[in-house]
């Protein structure tokens, strides 16, 4: 079964991911307690796009970097909102989909940059290629809980 494993929040851009049990999911807006929801994410103020309302990452591919790399990286640091397990993400780019009660749409894959390698390691530049997540938005309110189902529409 495809699920949530873990929801992560950061408040500021530099301040550390917090891990939650549960999150309120706002269209337009974000997760709540996040930093993109409160306009301040380190990609907020050159745009207010759909596709920084969340992100998921799957925890196959958090482990498989980490193994092959030798890396101690791990979800917090790859500043990912929504760890998830069973689900091939980049399959959902332009797709909707939900997570727990809430719809979401897949907009585009959201590969590493400079900033991520910068504040984690420089290798995740090229292992992460394609192996980043999903860049989502939020197309219903509702809340997130670790353990809630991923389900397509």
């Amino acid at each position: 079964m495809s699920r949530v494993t873990q929801i992560l929040t950061a408040e500021s851009p530099a301040s550390e991911m917090r891990s939650r049990t549960e999150v309120r999911a706002v269209p337009g807006r974000g997760l709540e307690g996040d930093r993109y929801f409160s306009g301040i994410g380190t990609f907020s103020p050159r745009t207010r796009k759909p596709d920084y309302e969340v992100t998921l990452i799957e925890q196959e591919k958090i482990e498989a970097f980490a193994r092959e790399s030798g890396l101690p990286f791990t979800a917090m640091r790859a500043r990912r909102n929504i760890v998830t397990e069973g689900v091939n993400l980049n399959d959902l780019a332009g797709k909707e989909f939900y997570v727990g009660p809430v719809r979401i749409r897949g907009i585009r894959l959201c590969e590493p940059c400079d900033y991520l390698a910068k504040i984690s390691f420089p290798e995740t530049l090229k292992g992460l290629v394609n192996k980043g997540g999903l860049r989502a938005q939020i197309l219903s309110e509702g809340v997130i809980r670790v353990g809630d189902a991923i389900l397509l529409v």
